[in-house]
């Protein structure tokens, strides 16, 4: 099969090494990929945003599959166009995509097919929402409506930081992902990922994870897209993971079916685990980023397979096998991110970091010149590893972030530490 994948991040990386394994595959293009990506992929220079152009390509090079890695296109609707193109492509399509692309299309949908999520309020003017956060007090969450790069939340401690909140969102920081805010109760609990693969009626669940948020050790400073995750989390049980299933993820393919907007791809649930059982946060249509890293990892079955069963509706039919082993990938970002940041420094020692018993590196933000590995972008490495415990699995990627020379990064220095130290208590 001739496949086409689009995005240029860590978790395209993990996806383009994970489509190249497959038997299936007889050529696998990129665009517009990163310096890693090109080690796995034909990195080609389209412009996703380009649907004609993105369309145009896969007829002249007879493309049979596009894998949509970032949210962006899919909110844009770049399945639909390509449906109508006669092109299979795994994601959603527009209607569906709100599901991420608008928080309060989310709220509404949990409100009529009763989905356990905190209450909340949607507001389009300052005042009323500063009335509302005023009257409900704090801790409590304002998030922009639509796409902010997974930065639109501030979990307000104090009602001085909601009513900021409020007044930088209406100001326009996010765009017009900010003109409506969607306010709403602060979950207590234990946060983790929960992903299903769905084809528009079934769904059938991957492995769990949890991500790393806050920029700094000890779940400091502001939220991230994600400095670290881990898989499998032990904090999924089975009886949580049965609760899930049945609470959340079906009832939402249930019902987005029943409004006629049915969803295929990939639904990650962002859950908190409360005294009240598991609630849901929040809902992405594609991978997350970084904890498709550490599934890619841990996915024994073929992955293309899964995509075309997703596309084709077929998925009750279908079973996903996981290694048993435990997969953690550390985020290595450029100094100063989530805000201001330089480009263009240079990293070296990669292949010395690769070559530790266990460690898969993916690129995120990356760009190869005169034979050097610049960076490009905020987050701009994923150091992975596999262990037979989720410590051994953290010591052989931390001994590789050691031999990585990037003067000009920094990361996280406790990524799982709530696993390893479940682990340790068990002893």
């Amino acid at each position: 099969m001739n496949i086409l994948l689009l995005g240029s991040g860590g978790r395209e990386h993990a996806l383009a090494w994970k489509i190249a394994a497959s038997p299936l595959l007889t050529k696998l293009w990129c665009a517009p990929g990163n310096a890693g990506i090109a080690r796995e992929a034909e990195c080609v220079a389209l412009d996703i945003a380009d649907h004609p152009a993105v369309i145009d390509f896969c007829k002249r090079n007879a493309v049979d599959l596009i894998v949509v890695g970032p949210e962006t296109p899919l909110a844009a609707g770049i399945v639909d166009d390509l449906a109508d193109a006669g092109i299979k492509a795994f994601g959603p399509g527009k209607q569906a995509a709100q599901l991420e692309g608008s928080k309060g299309f989310t709220k509404a949908l949990c409100t009529e097919f009763n989905i356990p999520t905190g209450a909340y309020g949607r507001f389009t003017t300052a005042d009323d929402a500063l009335a509302y956060v005023r009257a409900q007090g704090a801790p409590i969450v304002v998030k922009a409506d639509g796409l902010a790069a997974g930065k639109g939340v501030v979990v307000a401690k104090t009602l001085d930081e909601a009513e900021a909140a409020i007044a930088m969102m209406f100001d326009g920081v996010f765009g017009a992902a900010g003109t409506e805010v969607v306010i709403e109760e602060f979950l207590a609990g234990r946060e983790i990922s929960f992903f299903a693969l769905c084809d528009g009626e079934t769904a059938i669940a991957l492995a769990s994870a949890q991500d790393h948020k806050r920029v700094f050790d000890h779940d400091e400073g502001p939220n991230t897209g994600g400095m670290g995750a881990y898989s499998p989390t032990p904090f999924v049980t089975s009886e949580i993971h049965d609760q899930i299933m049945a609470r959340i993820i079906l009832p939402t393919v249930a019902g987005m079916k029943a409004r006629g907007t049915p969803f295929r791809g990939v639904l990650y649930a962002g859950v908190m685990l409360t005294e009240q059982g598991p609630k849901l946060f929040e809902y992405n249509v594609r991978f997350g980023d970084p904890e498709c890293q550490v599934l890619m990892l841990r996915m024994m079955s073929d992955i293309v397979p899964a995509f075309l069963a997703s596309c084709d509706g077929e998925l009750k039919h279908f079973d996903l096998r996981w290694y048993p082993e435990p997969a953690l990938t550390v985020v290595m970002a450029a100094n100063g991110y989530p805000g201001d940041y330089r480009k263009g420094t240079r990293i070296e020692g990669l292949d010395d970091a690769a070559e530790i018993e266990g460690v898969e590196i993916f690129h995120a933000g990356t760009v190869a010149k005169d034979g050097a590995i610049l960076a490009n972008g905020g987050r701009v490495l994923n150091v992975c590893a596999m262990g037979k415990t989720v410590l051994e699995a953290q010591q052989r990627a931390y001994q590789a972030v050691d031999r990585i020379k990037w003067p000009d990064g920094f990361c996280r220095r406790d990524i799982a530490w709530q696993a390893v130290e479940q682990e340790r208590a068990k002893g």
